[in-house]
C-alpha cells in the first residue's frame, strides 16, 4: 500500500485542502490502514513540489478530524479515523439536535436545515 496524491493546480481547490481530502479519502476506504505511517511533512512536499507549510497545514486538519495522529519522533500515522469522526458527529448531532429542540423547531424544519446545510456542504443541488 502507498501513498497516492495528485495536485491538481487547475482545480480551484486550495492544494492543502486537496493533500487533506485526499489523504482522508484514503484513510477511510482503507486504502491506508490504521498505522499506515504517512511521509514526513518536508518529504511530501518535496514529492509533490508543495511548500512544507502546505502539507503541515493538511496535516494539522486532519490530525484535528481524527484522521491521522503524530507519535513524536515515530513519524505520523493513519488513526482509528472511523470511530473519532463517528463519535464527534454524533456529539454534534446531539447538540443540533437539543439546540433545534430549545428553539422550538419541529423535527421536518429541523432536519430540513440539516440537508440544505449538508447540500451546500457537499456541492449536491438536488
Amino acid at each position: 500500500m502507498t501513498l497516492k496524491i495528485d495536485i491538481d493546480d487547475e482545480a480551484g481547490v486550495a492544494p492543502y485542502e486537496q493533500v487533506r481530502a485526499q489523504i482522508s479519502e484514503q484513510a477511510r476506504a482503507g486504502a491506508l490502514p490504521v498505522g499506515y505511517r504517512l511521509p514526513t511533512v518536508r518529504g511530501l512536499a518535496e514529492e509533490l513540489g508543495l511548500a512544507a507549510n502546505t502539507v503541515a497545514k493538511a496535516y494539522r486538519a486532519l490530525e484535528a478530524d481524527g484522521v491521522i495522529e503524530t507519535r513524536g519522533r515515530n513519524g505520523t500515522v493513519v488513526a482509528a479515523a472511523g470511530s473519532a469522526a463517528d463519535r464527534e458527529a454524533a456529539s454534534d448531532a446531539q447538540a443540533y439536535a437539543d439546540r433545534v429542540r430549545r428553539l422550538g423547531l419541529s423535527e421536518a424544519a429541523a432536519l430540513a436545515a440539516v440537508r440544505d446545510a449538508l447540500r451546500a456542504a457537499y456541492g449536491e443541488s438536488r
